[in-house]
């Protein structure tokens, strides 16, 4: 099978640090106003389990922390707990602007990332498992740290926008643990509200989140739990 590149479209994204109190008035809104995100359960949550790579040296980290403005980051990500869907993905920042591309990874094949068995990443002609091949190679990617949320998450399809409240924020201590997650270690009680869309807001977006602190906010959910153990 012959895999050709995705083409990378870049979105803006906003992050804006909220209270309790805030989420609920957002989500009252919302519930109203938009369409829930697909892997939603009935309550309207679902959890987000994501590992992510860094170099020893901890690049990732330092060029978020330095808030470089050109950088990249790969994590493995699956939904809840069901590990029949599974993506490696990898995320792109370029001048304020987000984009991000994917590829299907079996449980298996996790495994085997896990365990350093990585050469089926060179054999799979997929480019951007190539790719993650290459930078575990060359600049010794290993995995850094597993970031566990819950997120309420909405869709409205003019610029194609995503809303996301996430909370309750948790870590784990065995990163070889990935695929088997229990006992997290709560980080903190923050709820991130984030507003991704294409090339413009709509105003029916920019309404539902009146009177909410428009303050921007650079919280990084990955940076919170790598300074755990930094």
């Amino acid at each position: 099978m012959i895999f050709e590149y995705q083409p990378v479209t870049y979105r803006h994204e906003m992050k804006h640090r909220i209270n309790p109190l805030e989420a609920q008035i957002l989500t009252s809104r919302f519930d109203v106003l938009f369409q829930q995100d697909k892997y939603s359960q009935k309550d309207g949550f679902y959890h987000v389990h994501s590992l992510y790579f860094d170099t020893p040296y901890d690049q990732a980290l330092k060029e978020k922390l330095a808030g470089v403005s050109q950088r990249e980051k790969f994590r493995i990500r699956y939904y809840n707990h069901d590990l029949s869907f599974i993506r490696l993905e990898k995320k792109i920042k370029h001048n304020g602007l987000c984009a991000k591309q994917t590829a299907r990874l079996s449980v298996e094949q996790v495994q085997n990332i896990l365990n350093g068995e990585v050469d089926f990443l060179l054999k799979s002609e997929n480019p951007l498992m190539i790719d993650f091949y290459s930078q575990i190679k060359g600049k010794l990617l290993q995995p850094s740290v597993i970031v566990s949320y819950q997120r309420q998450a909405y869709v409205y399809e003019i610029s194609r926008v995503r809303l996301t409240i996430d909370h309750h924020l948790c870590t784990y201590q065995n990163k070889k643990d990935f695929l088997n997650l229990k006992h997290g270690i709560p980080i903190d009680n923050h709820y991130i509200l984030e507003v991704k869309y294409n090339e413009f807001l709509p105003e029916i977006v920019k309404m539902s989140v009146q009177g909410i602190s428009q303050k921007t906010s650079s919280y990084s959910k990955f940076a919170q739990c790598r300074m755990m153990d930094w």
